[in-house]
């Protein structure tokens, strides 16, 4: 079929959470005009927190990763486009053109269009595996179903995604080392104590870690960490992300390790917002978990249909290490001690002078919406142990 050229009110460029609950967000809250969503994978927006746990260990139906049920969006009127990308913004003509030739007149758009992975600048990386999308951890699963129970791997990165996909391979009976560059995991950015319990709760459950070492090549059924060769049925990374800013960044809008926006995630554009790990707010790192996209995707919905926006919450990041829930809240930059504040050692305070600026805790030592408002007060550590009792 030939292009076509038609126009829309709101144009939603990214197939995520952020972009879906954004949509929602907007039609909750009256706006009636028309709505397109434009995403690159074949499917509609799904929730990516379980594809290096949940994903992983089972085989679980589409329906359960769905941002919204599928019949969601066609009740709501919101038009989806998947397996298509966004190709070029001219914001000044508030135009879009898509993957095909389709162009894609808006008056307002949103750009969510994530990060992508970073891969090791190794010889024999591109036989590695990476996990982004509901595909790779297919991909995964159905390489550690074929290595088989007892098969060494291997997996590169100590942070979040990694232990996560080392203890969910480790629960499928197989033999994960990973292989973290930083003398502690998670590269030291939450401290020694949190890394020490995940040490230990990863090693019971079966993972072996190599901290302190360098990859040094990939292939032949192994990875390499100078001249050590550790077999590997397969070899995960898992070393961080980039984000998507090249769409922005063409059309003059302003970035800075991520797409710029105010609290209610408008750019620089005063008719282009950005949502999701794409989008650093007002100068902050970049969060780059799943709550931070939704919560972003919902500001900007608020914002687009001109209604008051919260500012953003503290960030919170649910993860499983070795069986063990993990919640953290808060920053992980700028403490200055480390306290546990409990007797088991389940709730840690990250601590800048007497105030608490983030909370980590173990088992749901604390319920995530309580330590979030307790990190948003600044409260002292006494006052967080009130709470538990």
């Amino acid at each position: 079929m030939p292009p076509t050229d038609r126009a829309v009110d709101i144009l939603l460029v990214g197939g995520g959470v952020a972009s879906a609950r954004c949509a929602r967000t907007l039609r909750r809250n009256g706006f009636d005009g028309s709505l397109l969503l434009v995403g690159a994978e074949d499917r509609a927006p799904y929730n990516r927190p379980p594809l290096s746990k949940e994903l992983l260990r089972h085989d679980l139906p589409d329906e359960l990763l769905a941002a919204e049920p599928p019949s969601w969006y066609e009740r709501r009127s919101i038009e989806l486009r998947t397996g298509t990308t966004v190709e070029r913004i001219d914001a000044h003509e508030r135009l879009a053109t898509l993957s095909g030739g389709d162009t894609i007149r808006f008056d307002r758009a949103l750009i969510a269009t994530g990060a992508e992975v970073l891969r090791l600048a190794v010889p024999g990386a591109d036989e590695s595996i990476t996990l982004r999308t509901a595909g790779d951890a297919a991909g995964l699963r159905r390489a550690a179903v074929a290595a088989g129970t007892a098969a060494p791997v291997v997996v590169v990165g100590g942070g979040f995604i990694g232990l996560e996909v080392a203890s969910s391979l480790a629960w499928l009976g197989l033999r994960p080392t990973v292989v973290e560059l930083a003398p502690v995991l998670w590269g030291g950015t939450l401290g020694v104590e949190l890394a020490a319990w995940a040490t230990a709760r990863l090693s019971r459950a079966g993972v072996d870690l190599r901290l302190g070492a360098r990859t040094s090549r990939l292939g032949d059924g192994a990875a390499w960490i100078g001249d050590e060769r550790l077999p590997a049925a397969f070899v995960v990374v898992g070393v961080g992300v980039r984000p998507r800013t090249d769409l922005a960044e063409t059309a003059g809008i302003r970035i800075d390790d991520g797409v710029m926006v105010d609290a209610g995630q408008r750019t620089s554009h005063p008719a282009v917002w950005a949502a999701g790990d794409v989008a650093r707010i007002d100068g902050r790192p970049r969060i780059e978990h799943w709550h931070a996209a939704r919560e972003a995707g919902e500001r900007a919905g608020l914002s687009m249909s001109g209604l008051p926006v919260p500012p953003p919450p503290a960030p919170w990041v649910f993860s499983e290490i070795g069986g063990a829930s993990l919640d953290v809240v808060g920053t992980a930059e700028g403490w200055d001690e480390e306290r546990w504040l409990d007797r088991d050692r389940t709730l840690l305070a990250y601590l800048r002078g007497d105030r608490v600026v983030g909370l980590a805790a173990i088992g749901g030592a604390i319920a995530p919406t309580e330590a979030r408002r307790l990190v948003e007060a600044a409260v002292t550590p006494d006052e967080v142990v009130v709470t538990l009792h």
